[in-house]
């Protein structure tokens, strides 16, 4: 699958993400790319985070392919259930936080963290993870992915994959996101 064949749905996470974090510049990049806005990024609510991806996804007019990151990433698992069967043909899962860790945003929904027994996605997905995540270990992000039923992929030592951690283009990321999209 080439990215013109697809609806990309970027679901940014915690904060959402910056002019220079890489799904800002992918959604601009990418001609059949769209942000899933919401309401409140900064106290976000695990129901309405997931109704409006169901909601957004379900417009598709082709394929749908998610693309997530940190907060997003467990925003997808919620949603992933109720999107109508058949319409997520993959999921692209970058840096998944583990909100259990002390110091996680007390604004947060806790309800987010639910998703740690979730179950596993219902089509393909590849979790993008680093070795040295300041909010998830590599090895609850080893946990997840298998519960998921996602494939992990080790980023090696990148910390969050954000702006903060030098990722604003990511092109290893780009070209990891194409070589998932052609195995579908």
């Amino acid at each position: 699958m080439r990215t013109s064949e697809a609806d990309i749905f970027i679901l940014p996470g915690y904060t959402n993400s910056g002019e220079d974090h890489w799904q800002t510049r992918w959604e601009r990049k990418l001609a059949t790319a769209q942000r899933v806005v919401q309401d409140d990024w900064h106290a976000p609510k695990r129901e309405d985070w997931t109704k409006r991806i169901v909601h957004q996804v379900s417009q598709a007019q082709r394929p749908a392919i998610l693309v997530a990151h940190s907060l997003g990433v467990l925003a997808a698992l919620h949603a992933a259930h109720d999107i109508p069967k058949g319409l997520v043909k993959g999921a692209f899962l970058v840096a998944p936080p583990d909100l259990h860790l002390e110091g996680a945003p007390e604004s947060i929904d806790k309800d987010f963290a639910h998703s740690f027994s979730e179950r596993p996605f219902p089509f393909p997905s590849v979790l993008v993870a680093s070795q040295n995540d300041p909010y998830c270990s590599f090895e609850q992000a080893q946990k997840l992915a298998e519960k998921w039923g996602s494939t992990l992929a080790d980023a090696g030592h990148v910390g969050h994959i954000n702006t903060e951690s030098g990722h604003g283009p990511w092109p290893e990321g780009l070209m990891r996101f194409a070589g998932f999209l052609q195995g579908l």
